[in-house]
């Protein structure tokens, strides 16, 4: 047995686990067990149909990035309260975004921007912001799993997924953690249990002990001769031609042994020009920001790391976070003076996100992925004595775009001050709502008898921000 995770049994949504989709048995043309899971897993999802064809790309701006400086500058308040990087015009008439943002100020079209949401949370829990408190303490992320299936059964991958900077440098070692500690909520199962939390291909975690490969050394002395014994066969089967007469499900599972899972992580597998045309890691130095303790978990990788989500999503992996740190300005010793970390964090959203977009509708997926940008709050309207910004939960900045969603549009507005919502005020629980509605055929999801009700309820009650859906 070759067994690419432990041989314990947990149970999905669809009676079938990762543990279990990743067994393979013996490695004959009529002894795979895979190909059997890969068929049963693809029955029950067309059966159920409840899960669209859509992923989720979630860029967390860890630290409480400025609604101000981002998406809603307010030229016209007093100077203590206006943005402190100017605006820049937007393809939608008469709406501008911070200074930093002219890139994606070109792309407005394909954008909406909530102008009335409020995270309604002052400090740095991810968790809350995610969940929206639900009553299970589940993240958005882990509820998908929980509703999808734990893993893609075509492919095998992950279907909840957390990139941070370290996946995209070997060996990186960025100073100490995310704010608090607060990291693990970001994706956090809460009490669906750590079975459903986002694989971490940097670090730890059930999910990712669950993506091991493990060759018992009673079995498998050489590994390489496997290996080599697999391409044999690859080739034989090639040049005979009769490719075409192998199961679809069993050519699925000499693939995921072939090219194996990891192939959607590893960026040298992607065209050069496309590597280079996410690159963010020119627009700033990192010693500089490496001297503020706030910004201590900063990197310029987030164009790469926006890469490697759209090759998971375009993979397979149904709900991917991406996570950028360094958004706290205080304007204290432990940020650069006032609000001037947004110029490099902010260029690098802006370059990051349009090349994403770009790269998105030229490969035809912009219905089939939806990126949500937030954080876990705003920054206070006023500036502070110091030139920064303070926590703020009152006004937090929400951008979408694609995934089939109305865009072209800013929903909600602001009050004169940036302080309050104007218009109706949106919250996480609306956010929750807007993600699960689009990931989800409510409808048939009402209808599934396989997953608890108060899972079922969290994805298909709630309200989702109007004119979006």
């Amino acid at each position: 047995m070759l067994n690419l995770t432990d041989t314990s049994v947990h149970k999905s949504c669809a009676g079938i686990s990762r543990r279990e989709v990743l067994r393979i048995g013996a490695l004959g043309l009529g002894g795979l067990t895979l190909p059997d899971l890969l068929r049963a897993r693809e029955e029950v999802a067309a059966a159920g149909g409840a899960v669209r064809d859509v992923s989720v790309v979630l860029l967390f701006l860890q630290g409480g990035p400025s609604h101000i400086e981002c998406f809603d500058p307010k030229m016209d308040a007093p100077s203590e309260i206006r943005s402190t990087t100017g605006e820049v015009p937007t393809k939608l008439p008469g709406i501008t975004f911070g200074g930093t943002f002219s890139k994606m100020g070109q792309m407005a079209d394909k954008l909406a921007i909530v102008r009335s949401y409020q995270s309604k949370n002052g400090g740095h829990t991810y968790q809350d912001v995610v969940s929206a408190r639900n009553s299970l303490k589940a993240s958005m992320s882990a509820l998908y799993a929980r509703a999808a299936g734990t893993s893609n059964p075509n492919t095998g991958l992950p279907s909840n997924t957390l990139i941070l900077p370290e996946a995209i440098k070997q060996g990186l070692k960025l100073r100490g953690n995310f704010e608090k500690n607060a990291l693990p909520g970001l994706t956090a199962g809460g009490s669906l249990g750590g079975s459903y939390e986002a694989f971490n291909p940097v670090g730890g975690g059930a999910a990712k002990d669950n993506m091991e490969l493990q060759l018992p050394q009673s079995r498998f002395a050489n590994r390489r001769n496997l290996l080599s014994s697999l391409d044999g066969w690859r080739r034989n089967v090639e040049d005979s031609g009769r490719l075409g007469v192998v199961d679809r499900y069993r050519q699925q599972a000499y693939d995921i042994l072939l090219r194996g899972v990891g192939d959607a992580f590893d960026l040298s597998k992607e065209d050069p020009k496309t590597i280079a045309r996410y690159d963010t890691t020119g627009l700033f130095d990192m010693k500089v920001l490496n001297r503020y303790n706030d910004m201590y978990r900063s990197s310029n990788l987030l164009g790469h790391q926006m890469l490697m989500a759209r090759r998971l999503c375009e993979s397979g992996c149904g709900f991917v976070t991406v996570a950028d740190a360094g958004w706290d300005m205080h304007g204290n010793q432990n940020s650069l003076p006032r609000l001037s970390g947004m110029e490099p964090l902010g260029n690098q959203v802006d370059h990051a996100v349009s090349a994403f977009l770009e790269d998105v509708e030229e490969r035809g997926l912009s219905d089939k992925i939806l990126l949500v940008i937030t954080g876990e709050m705003g920054r206070s309207p006023k500036i502070n004595g110091r030139g920064g910004r303070d926590h703020y939960g009152n006004m937090t900045s929400l951008v979408f775009a694609g995934g089939g969603l109305n865009m072209g549009q800013v929903i909600g507005r602001s009050d004169r001050q940036c302080a309050h919502p104007a218009t109706e005020a949106y919250d996480p629980k609306n956010l929750l709502a807007t993600v699960m509605h689009t990931l989800f055929d409510t409808t048939a999801m009402r209808l599934r008898t396989d997953i608890p009700s108060t899972v079922s309820e969290l994805i298909t009650d709630g309200h989702p921000i109007p004119g979006l859906l």
